[in-house]
Formats: C-alpha cells, sequence, structure tokens
C-alpha cells in the first residue's frame, strides 16, 4: 500500500508542476516581454521542465505502473457508477449488457414526516417475469426479499451477479424464510445520491483509501481517527476507537483479519446516510417488505397489545435483523423471518452464539410506540440488507 501511495503522490505532484508551467507560458504571453523577464522566464522555465522531467521519469520508473494507475481510475469509476468489482475472469463473450444504474435524488417531501400504519398489513407482491430478460417461467424465477424483482439463475450468470461460489446459497436461501437479496439491494451504496457519493469519493480519496482493496484492523482504525479529525478536528476519544474495533470485528465475521471492499463501502453508505439524512427520509426507503417485517416484529413483542414496548425488547429486535445471516439456521421449520425476533422457545435461539443482554431497570421504564419503534431501527433494517455475512452497523450493545 505504502509503495501506491507513493506514486500517487508522485503522479499529482508532476500534474501541479505542469499546471504550473503552462500557468507560467500564458503568464508570459499576456505580459510584456523584456530581456530581464524573459531571461528570468527562461530559467525558471528550465528549471521547472526540469522537474517535470524528473518526476515523469520517477514516475515511470516502475514497468507495472501504467497498469496501476489504469486500474485505479476505472475503480473509482465504477465507484462512482455503483456498479462495484467487476469479476476479472469473466466470460464476457456471452454476457448481458449490465444495467444503467440512476442514482435516487432527493425529493422536496422527503423529511417529512411519514405515517407507515401498523395495523394496516401490506400486500406483498413479487412480479411475475425476470427482471433481466422479462420472460416467465414460473417456479424457477428467484425472489430478492428486499424488492419485489424477481431473477432467473442463468441471466443472473450471465450479467456476472452470480458466480460460481454464490450460487449454491442463491439457490438455497432464496425460497426460505431467510431470503436473498437481488443486486440492486444488496448494494447499500446505490441508496446515495450523486451528491452523497460525491462527498463520500472526496472522504475515501482525502484519506487515502485504494477503492477494491482490502482493510486491516489499523488501516480501518487509522481511517476513522482521520475522518474524525477532519470532522471535529480533534484526536477521536478512546471510548469511539473501542467501538470502531467491534465494529470491524462485525465486518469480519470470519476472523480473516480484513475487511472485504464491498463490506466496507456498504458499512460507510449506511453511516453517511445516517448523518445527512434525517430518519423521515430513512423511513421512505424502507420496502413494502422491510416494513411488513418490522410489523411482525413489533407485533411479536408487543405482548399486551397496548401498542408499547420496552427499550430492552427494542434493543433485541435491533440485533435481530442480521440473525439471517447464519447458515445454520436454514434447515429450522420455524419462522426465522428475515427481521423478526426469535423467541426463547424457538429451535434456532439454542444455536445463536449471540445473548441479548438483559434489560436495565431504566430500559424497563421507557416505553416506545411504533413510530418510535421504526425511527430508531431503520438504519439496521437497511443495513441488513446484503446477502454479506458481515454486520455492516453493530448494534449497541
Amino acid at each position: 500500500m505504502g509503495v501506491l501511495m507513493s506514486r500517487r503522490q508522485t503522479v499529482e505532484r508532476v500534474q501541479k508542476v505542469s499546471l504550473a508551467v503552462s500557468a507560467f507560458k500564458d503568464g508570459l504571453r499576456e505580459q510584456p516581454s523584456t530581456r530581464r523577464r524573459a531571461e528570468a522566464g527562461t530559467a525558471r522555465q528550465g528549471t521547472l521542465e526540469k522537474e517535470v522531467q524528473e518526476g515523469e521519469e520517477e514516475t515511470l520508473a516502475g514497468p507495472s505502473q501504467p497498469e496501476e494507475s489504469s486500474a485505479s481510475k476505472a475503480a473509482w469509476e465504477r465507484l462512482r457508477d455503483g456498479r462495484g468489482v467487476e469479476p476479472e475472469e469473466f466470460d464476457r463473450a456471452n454476457r448481458f449488457t449490465p444495467p444503467a444504474f440512476i442514482r435516487p435524488k432527493r425529493e422536496l417531501h422527503d423529511d417529512e414526516p411519514l405515517d407507515i400504519s401498523l395495523q394496516q398489513r401490506e400486500q406483498i407482491l413479487n412480479d411475475e417475469m425476470c427482471e433481466i430478460c422479462e420472460v416467465w417461467t414460473a417456479e424457477s424465477l428467484f425472489p430478492c426479499r428486499i424488492c419485489h424483482r424477481v431473477y432467473h439463475d442463468g441471466c443472473l450468470r450471465r450479467m456476472g451477479y452470480l458466480q460460481k461460489d454464490s450460487a449454491v446459497e442463491v439457490t438455497e436461501t432464496a425460497h426460505t424464510e431467510t431470503g436473498w437479496s437481488c443486486y440492486y439491494c444488496d448494494n447499500l451504496n446505490l441508496l446515495l445520491t450523486e451528491e452523497e457519493m460525491y462527498s463520500l469519493m472526496e472522504t475515501l480519496r482525502n484519506c487515502k483509501i485504494i477503492p477494491e482493496s482490502c482493510l486491516t484492523l489499523d488501516d480501518f482504525l487509522h481511517y476513522k481517527h482521520q475522518v474524525h479529525k477532519q470532522q471535529f478536528e480533534r484526536t477521536m476519544p478512546e471510548a469511539q476507537e473501542e467501538q470502531a474495533a467491534l465494529q470491524f470485528n462485525a465486518l469480519d465475521p470470519d476472523k480473516k483479519g480484513h475487511i472485504e471492499w464491498q463490506d466496507f463501502l456498504s458499512h460507510e453508505s449506511i453511516q453517511l446516510l445516517q448523518k445527512i439524512r434525517p430518519q423521515n427520509a430513512l423511513l421512505r426507503l424502507l420496502t413494502p417488505k422491510e416494513r411488513e417485517r418490522a410489523r411482525t416484529a413489533f407485533l411479536a413483542l408487543d405482548q399486551d397489545n397496548d401498542g408499547f414496548i420496552g427499550e430492552g425488547e427494542c434493543r433485541q429486535a435491533r440485533h435481530s435483523w442480521f440473525r439471517k445471516h447464519q447458515k445454520e439456521m436454514l434447515s429450522c421449520n420455524v419462522s426465522i423471518s428475515h427481521v423478526g425476533p426469535i423467541s426463547e422457545g424457538s429451535p434456532a435461539s439454542s444455536k445463536s452464539p449471540e445473548k441479548i443482554l438483559p434489560a436495565t431497570k431504566q430500559e424497563e421504564t421507557r416505553s416506545i410506540d411504533w413510530a418510535g419503534f421504526l425511527r430508531e431501527n431503520v438504519a439496521y433494517i437497511l443495513a441488513a440488507r446484503p446477502n454479506s455475512a458481515a454486520l455492516h452497523l453493530q448494534p449497541l450493545a
């Protein structure tokens, strides 16, 4: 990583010097020329051109630099366009044309309060035709657990969105309670508007993050420290550093020692949404399927049917959004749902490695209604969309 950083800085320095040479030449043409100015200009021009030449020689010293620069530029373009990482070894001869992702735009009414009824259930209907080829073939279609779209596995393969290692997982989970997220819903970065995306890209560039690269714990903490210092102009407190370390562990469930780029990007995207958009705007991002599952979760927790639950129960639901990732639960016949809480008597509850802490007295006394339940959980519901086993937004203990 250090080598790439050094070469990038060299390229930036060469570009700046080139601009200085151009500006200097333009100034000579515009100003009246005298013998002294011409001599000084010639000497200065020679110095700058020599520095440019030296910088270019240093930049081109490594034989692989042109490929790295081209790859880095292409990676930033994919990040901007929301296309994600393109498979390098994919057979493009039989590939469909990838879709043109259109980033959403903020509307004037997005921040206004949104009334989502608890009692009025929503009818969930999936599309009848494949989103890609627009052909109906009944049972061979894979539905998305977040949106209304359905897909053929063959179409997903030809689009490059279904590789060998993920084909079995999609086949096993798409028609279960766990479900599968399509490539639209799996990518949280596509929730960002163009302005929000450019803001995130600027932050990543300023912190010298290389797109499509894995981040170790030291990389992740260094990035968090830089972002905090840029935003608040002071060092990040130790408590926040510990929370960042916990978030890293949540993004690395397999304990590989690093987090994948897509998981890091999803985490940063949901973090940015929390900072920029009010909760009313986030609520408008929920799909009918997500709202219906939230109703099921709240009604299951509201045992006395008075329309209120305790804060401890709300926290319990906050953790349960991510239980869909536990593969050992796929064979359970109980409805673990995509987001709903698991009861103590459920067969799945005994297999869960994560234990919900008991509610404190303060949590038991604080009551939360349906609207408050949605506001406090909306970010976690959105963060649970990706198929990855990583927790893109670690719930606070």
